[in-house]
């Protein structure tokens, strides 16, 4: 498969047309930023961990029943994905309170919800990702109601999944955000899933594993992404 040209340029990834209209290559960069790219460094090797680490993911999904976007690995920091039309929503579940929930509600970090909370986001940095509903998403267009109830259904189902997966690992798995997209019509899961896009707590000292270790100064950011990919099984 070979590079046409730059679609796309993101925080931590880019995505290249190919010479085949049906796929694309996400790059992952060894970029990594928070606070709505206000705070950027680079870390090595942490494109090549997320590349694999999100490939992981997608596969356990889609063996699970869950359509992804993921066709297969290309190298260290490229896979080869589907070339879908993304909906310009980033839909949240949140199965433990922290964040911008605890800010939002003024509720304390590390409250168990139950049942989980889904929240719907617009995915516009200039805007910091506002919270929107169905009504929102309907008025402006942004996705049809049938593709909506769709990633409604999808967001839930991978929770479960991923609840298992984590739990098995001693891990848990705080909350995450997904973004779908369409391929031919139908909808599937695209972008990633790695430390950078959830929050991940060792299951008995809370510590984290995520990318809250880069916006909160903690340090380690590597060793923690290793330590979360060592636990379910990701080939480094």
């Amino acid at each position: 498969m070979k590079i046409k040209t730059g679609l796309y340029i993101g925080k931590a990834k880019s995505v290249y047309l190919t010479n085949n209209e049906d796929f694309v290559i996400l790059r992952f960069r060894d970029d990594i930023s928070a606070f709505d790219g206000k705070k950027v460094e680079q870390i090595n090797c942490k494109g090549k961990i997320n590349n694999k680490f999100s490939a992981f993911i997608m596969n356990f999904l889609e063996n699970e029943g869950i359509p992804t976007h993921f066709e297969r690995i290309l190298n260290a920091n490229e896979s080869l994905v589907k070339h879908m039309k993304m909906m310009p929503i980033e839909c949240v579940m949140r199965n433990i309170v922290s964040g911008s929930l605890c800010q939002r509600l003024g509720i304390e970090d590390g409250v168990t919800l139950s049942p989980p909370i889904f929240e719907f986001f617009l995915k516009n940095d200039s805007l910091h990702d506002p919270i929107i509903n169905e009504y929102h998403i309907k008025t402006f267009g942004w996705a049809e109601a049938e593709h909506v109830d769709k990633m409604k259904e999808l967001t839930f189902r991978v929770n479960e999944l991923l609840n298992t997966l984590f739990a098995d690992a001693g891990i848990i798995l705080v909350d995450y955000k997904l973004e779908f997209g369409l391929f031919k019509g139908k909808v599937f899961l695209g972008d990633e899933f790695s430390p950078d896009s959830c929050r991940l707590w060792d299951k008995n000292t809370h510590k984290k594993f995520d990318k809250d270790r880069f916006r909160q100064g903690l340090g380690g950011v590597i060793k923690s992404y290793k330590e979360v990919a060592r636990r379910i099984g990701v080939p480094l």
